[in-house]
């Protein structure tokens, strides 16, 4: 387990959001909810959709303040219109017919 979570952590400082939520998922698991929701708070601002359904959870039972789950909505919505182009938008489109 050491291992996985050293290697998450090096995926995690390289910008992969996936494995900043992954650490988060093991933060809670160890009990430690608010180094969890660091991680899932800065894994949604890389864009990652489940982080942000793991800070709504945790928002909806107390652990997240409304202005920190707002801050993290923000963010979130920003990488993804970021991300957004035409090409992009007909690639989607070409992939649905």
């Amino acid at each position: 387990m050491k291992k996985k979570v050293y290697h998450l952590e090096q995926a995690a400082i390289g910008g992969h959001a996936g494995a900043r939520y992954n650490l988060g998922c093991v933060e809670e698991g160890n009990g430690k909810m608010d180094r969890a929701i660091k991680h899932w708070v800065i894994a949604a601002a890389l864009g990652r959709d489940a982080s942000l359904d793991n800070m709504k959870v945790c928002f909806r039972v107390g652990l997240v303040s409304k202005e920190d789950f707002a801050a993290a909505l923000r963010a979130h919505q920003a990488v993804i219109e970021a991300t957004k182009s035409p090409q992009r938008e007909a690639a989607e489109e070409a992939r649905k017919e």
